[in-house]
This record gives structure tokens, sequence and C-alpha cells, in this order.
């Protein structure tokens, strides 16, 4: 059976990547109207390029300080050993589009444009990307979240 994903549904959903290498890779594509909650990020290491390569893991967006779009903004970046993994379970939640650009002036001022966060009414998804630092290096990766369709 299908799982229903219309307005007002909640899924809970897991990305599974296996030997992953350093290029930019997409652990959630935002669709518009849509809040993702990142629950864990498991990372464990294959192979690096050299000793404490690291892996790091960016939300691409809107920059509300800024107000610049198609920011990359860190979550973590972790060095790391062959053999080891890392668990990143610290909950946040982002936007699955931008929000309209001429709505906003930079940093949040009024609530008109904290509201113009929250309507995604631009035409930029946003995701969550991760990425290894060198070409050698080759990662497992899960990640679980949730996903809030308010289309």
């Amino acid at each position: 059976m299908a799982i229903v994903r219309t307005a007002g549904t909640e899924i809970l959903r897991t990305v599974h990547l296996e030997d992953v290498p350093n290029v930019e890779t997409n652990l959630i594509y935002g669709e518009q109207h849509h809040i993702y909650t990142v629950l864990s990020i498991t990372v464990h290491c294959i192979n690096l390029g050299a000793a404490n390569d690291y892996i790091v893991c960016k939300v691409y967006g809107w920059d509300s300080y800024a107000g610049a779009s198609g920011q990359y903004m860190n979550i973590f970046q972790q060095d790391m050993n062959i053999g080891q993994t890392f668990v990143w379970n610290d909950k946040f939640s982002f936007n699955g589009f931008e929000p309209l650009g001429s709505a906003m002036s930079g940093a949040i001022t009024t609530s008109a444009e904290q509201n113009a966060i929250a309507d995604q009414g631009g035409a930029v998804a946003q995701k969550l990307t991760i990425q290894g630092e060198a070409s050698a290096d080759r990662f497992d990766i899960t990640c679980t979240y949730i996903d809030q369709n308010n289309a």
C-alpha cells in the first residue's frame, strides 16, 4: 500500500547511502510547503584520502541573516578515521523552499518577513547535503527525518 502524501500528513523517512564519495550528495531535497525535521544522521567511514579527513553536512537555502538566496550553512563538520562511526542526533528543522525574496529585506525585522519564510513562496528548493573532504574519502550514511506536508 502506498504512503499517503497529501496536505496535513507527516511521514517518517529514512535514506541510506552506501560508499558515498566526496561529491556533494543530497540527503533531503526540499518540496514547497514541507518542513523537514532531521532526527539523526549516522556516518560510517570506509576510506579516507588522509588521516582525519572530515565529512561536512550543510543546509543549502535562504540565509535569513543576510537575506541571500542559495547559501550553504554548516550543520556539522566532523573529522573521521577509517572504521569510525559518527552519529549526529541533535534535532533541527528546515523548510522545503526559500521565501519569496522580494518579501525580505535581510535579517528578520518584522513579523511579515518571518511569515514570508514560513510561507515558502520563493522558487528555490532548499536541501540538506553531505560531502567528504578528499577524493579518496568514502562513507556509508543513514539519515532519518520527519517530512511534514503543509501544502
